[in-house]
């Protein structure tokens, strides 16, 4: 293949492909036969509880560790036992890792310098990334003149400064309060959008995950137990597991079937409210209610067995009619937003979306 056919190829392929990946530590296998395709451009996040194996995997894909098995490619080149330098793949870690000597300029253009990259190209680049994080007019400041979200943006810039194909983040928002790590959720994804490098981002944080992903992996023990978009993880879980790790969720068991649905997806019908047309209906005693300003959140013990977790925003109630601890009340929801679901073990699926978990008519249909 020439050349021209072979740049061809590689925009073409995949930007990243792993092929049975598999990595043990003495006896504790920390990835478990991965298989994975990250699109060209994609925001792909990876998302798990502790000891999931996320972080080995993100370590793997960067050439920090050597798979026991399989094969990892980066735009269709086999890279498995190429060194961390040669790959064309970037890190941001939760601990920035600047050089507190050097200015925000020196520290963004390190690599490029190292790369002997000519001073003007440099400094043009630099100055692109600088105004790229907003952080224009604050090149000759040192780290320590700068907040936690402002240092984030420069460990950013850094990685981004150098054109990687691949960039490679680990839990880089963990160090900050929430108010900024949510400005910063935003800020993340409009940066890939507008450098179109493929982000490949490891949390634990499940809101983290669904506010900026194109697809997330879900992990445990080693293994991706459901592959899919945002909405098709929270809306059409696999499993327990993955409906329990993402979100809150209620599982009932009805005709001996486990059944899932979301507790914004419940309805209370106080006496003399109406239940919609074609809904399921069940009664039970209101346990606890919690205020929480824009929404009050209650739990209801169902007669039918089980217990539901109900969210409800404050939009039409009084306030005063939100306390209904110790009430019997109806709960009410529609028939397509309850959900078959597999059991605890997880039966593994990493279907696209699991779109063949069919709606659920519970315990007999509506009433």
């Amino acid at each position: 293949m020439g050349r021209v056919g072979l740049q061809l190829a590689e925009r073409l392929a995949p930007a990243l492909t792993l092929k049975g990946v598999s990595k043990r530590y003495g006896s504790v296998v920390a990835v478990d036969d991965v298989q994975l395709v990250v699109r060209p451009g994609e925001f792909f996040t990876l998302l798990g509880p502790s000891g999931s194996g996320k972080t080995t995997l993100l370590r793997l894909i960067a050439g920090f560790e050597r798979p026991d098995h399989g094969r990892i490619e980066l735009a269709g080149r086999d890279v498995t036992w190429v060194p961390p330098y040669a790959r064309s793949t970037n890190t941001v870690f939760q601990d920035y890792a600047l050089f507190p000597h050097m200015t925000v300029s020196d520290n963004i253009g390190y690599g490029l310098t190292v790369k002997r990259v000519a001073v003007e190209e440099r400094r043009r680049r630099v100055s692109q990334a600088l105004s790229m994080v907003r952080l224009s007019g604050l090149g000759s400041r040192r780290p320590s003149q700068l907040s936690g979200g402002q240092r984030q943006r420069v460990a950013l810039a850094r990685a981004i400064v150098n054109e990687p194909e691949v960039l490679l983040l680990d839990e880089p928002l963990g160090a900050l309060d929430l108010k900024l790590r949510q400005e910063m959720q935003v800020e993340l994804k409009r940066i890939q959008r507008e450098v179109g490098i493929t982000f490949i981002y490891v949390t634990h944080d499940q809101e983290e995950a669904l506010t900026m992903s194109d697809r997330i992996a879900v992990l445990a023990q080693g293994k991706i137990r459901q592959l899919g978009s945002p909405v098709d993880l929270y809306e059409r879980p696999a499993s327990e597991f993955v409906a329990g790790f993402i979100g809150v969720s209620n599982i009932l068991e009805r005709d001996g079937r486990r059944v899932m649905i979301r507790p914004e997806k419940v309805q209370i019908l106080l006496p003399g409210e109406n239940a919609p047309p074609g809904v399921h209906l069940e009664e039970g005693e209101v346990l606890e209610t919690i205020y929480a300003g824009p929404i009050t959140r209650h739990v209801v013990r169902l007669t039918q067995g089980g217990q539901l977790a109900v969210v409800q925003q404050n939009l039409e109630r009084p306030t005063e009619t939100t306390d209904l601890r110790h009430q019997m009340v109806r709960v009410s929801w529609r028939l397509d937003q309850a959900f078959l679901i597999a059991s605890a073990e997880d039966r593994g699926s990493t279907d696209e979306s699991a779109r063949d978990h069919k709606a659920t008519q519970i315990g007999g249909g509506s009433r």
